[in-house]
């Protein structure tokens, strides 16, 4: 199984406004995104406590499910 940071780099698009590339683009230059995990509480935690370019979690939640729904 592939890692949620590789499928949201899937994501990216600079041109894009959809809010789950923004989320993609701006997780591209976080350096501290756990990049090998595949477990929703891990990032989770990560993105509430670091991720202050992140407006709501609902956008890691609708990419959560994306991403389940994609390698499943």
């Amino acid at each position: 199984m592939h890692s949620f940071y590789r499928y949201l780099m899937t994501e990216r698009n600079t041109k894009s406004t959809d809010p789950i590339a923004q989320f993609a683009n701006n997780a591209f230059y976080d350096q501290s995104f756990p990049k090998q995990s595949v477990d929703y509480d891990e990032i989770s935690k990560y993105l509430e406590e670091n991720a202050s370019y992140l407006p709501s979690m609902t956008i890691f939640d609708d990419a959560w499910l994306d991403f389940k729904n994609n390698t499943h």
